[in-house]
């Protein structure tokens, strides 16, 4: 117990140590990144739980995505829920393993089948690897669900961060298929959603605020991208969008969509600086809706399924959730919105008896999400 707790807390803050030194002009000197990314992939790995007499849990290959199922021992009358989860983590971190705790969670408490994604990382797979993952495991399960015991008319995809970011760019990959059954739902937990204002509401107010710092979302997302770390200020003061499609993001970016009481801890409207064709060329992939999927065309948009939105007040990507919240319901798309109060990104993966002072908010965000599912879904 004792020595449990006293090593996650050493891991904890020798990894926001290395962090904090490891700063984002080191982030260019390839064997720095190598020892950051590699602490920091143990690190989020975790001590394994114990064995769970709850559930079969199994390590397959959707086609060639490594994927782990979580099947429920308890007996039942029908055929189950099924729930794919895509973990967070930029597109390099994160793992099956890092999310074993999570994805036993829902498995037990939804009584549903549990697939967690273990998509390939980059900077050994680049981008978009990790969305063609997610989407070609997605489609292997919606045509063999019913060998899992899931109902293919209940197939939930969820995830966290830029796990959120690969649940939307999925969800709206499958709209137009005809080939495979509807999403009945997807559940974006503080997801990144666009690359186009770094300035939002929610961008002033916790620019400091760990684990997710402004300047660290830009620099995490160009390391990703495998693009050049010299751009981070430009893109901050939104040099990358020229004005044609400004105007176009307007309508869906607007801080004017933000509702009134999540601006009261201060806001500055910001002047963008004058658009430059080299930053562009750097970063244009910020502006595509698989890396950006708040920018979808309205055609796309109206045809998700029912969602369910969990969103954290101490947190760069609050708008990004509230903004696309908006852009669903003007599309007659049903949303369900969890907003935690004293949240921060980071807050679910963080789910752990040794940080008490995180359990008020689990609580609730918990609670709302079961009770997506139950009422929604039908346990």
């Amino acid at each position: 117990g004792f020595a449990l707790q006293q090593r996650c807390t050493h891991v904890i803050i020798t990894g926001h140590f290395i962090v904090r030194t490891i700063r984002r002009q080191s982030l260019n000197r390839p064997w720095k990144f190598k020892l950051l990314f590699h602490f920091l992939r143990i690190m989020m790995d975790g001590i394994p739980p114990p064995k769970d007499k709850h559930l079969f849990i199994k390590d397959l290959r959707f086609e060639k995505v490594k994927v782990r199922i979580y099947q429920p021992k308890m007996s039942t009358s029908g055929q189950r829920r099924g729930i794919l989860y895509f973990h967070g983590g930029v597109g390099w971190l994160g793992s099956i393993q890092a999310y074993e705790r999570t994805c036993r969670y829902f498995a037990r408490k939804t009584n549903s089948v549990v697939v967690s994604v273990g998509y390939r990382l980059a900077p050994e797979y680049p981008y978009p690897t990790q969305f063609e993952d997610c989407l070609t495991a997605t489609i292997h399960f919606m045509r063999t669900a019913q060998d899992y015991g899931v109902d293919p008319s209940r197939i939930i995809v969820c995830g966290d961060s830029s796990g959120g970011t690969l649940t939307a760019a999925v969800a709206q990959a499958l709209v137009n298929r005809r080939d495979v059954p509807k999403l009945r739902a997807q559940i974006l937990i503080y997801p990144f959603l666009q690359g186009v204002n770094f300035n939002l509401p929610s961008y002033q107010q916790n620019e400091g605020v760990p684990v997710l710092l402004k300047e660290r979302t830009i620099s995490l997302g160009l390391k990703y991208l495998n693009a050049d770390l010299s751009a981070v200020k430009n893109v901050l003061q939104g040099c990358h969008v020229s004005e044609e499609l400004r105007l176009k993001y307007q309508k869906w970016l607007s801080p004017d969509n933000i509702p009134h009481e999540f601006k009261t801890r201060g806001y500055t409207p910001s002047t963008e600086q004058p658009f430059s064709e080299e930053i562009y060329k750097l970063v244009k992939t910020f502006l595509e809706p698989v890396f950006s999927p708040l920018l979808s065309e309205d055609s796309v948009i109206a045809q998700l399924p029912e969602t369910f939105i969990l969103t954290c007040e101490y947190d760069v990507l609050r708008d990004d959730g509230l903004l696309y919240k908006k852009r669903l319901e003007d599309q007659g798309v049903k949303v369900t919105l969890c907003h935690l109060q004293e949240g921060f990104h980071g807050t679910i993966f963080l789910k752990h008896p040794h940080f008490p002072f995180l359990k008020p908010s689990l609580e609730i965000s918990a609670f709302d999400l079961l009770s997506f599912l139950s009422k929604k879904l039908i346990l």
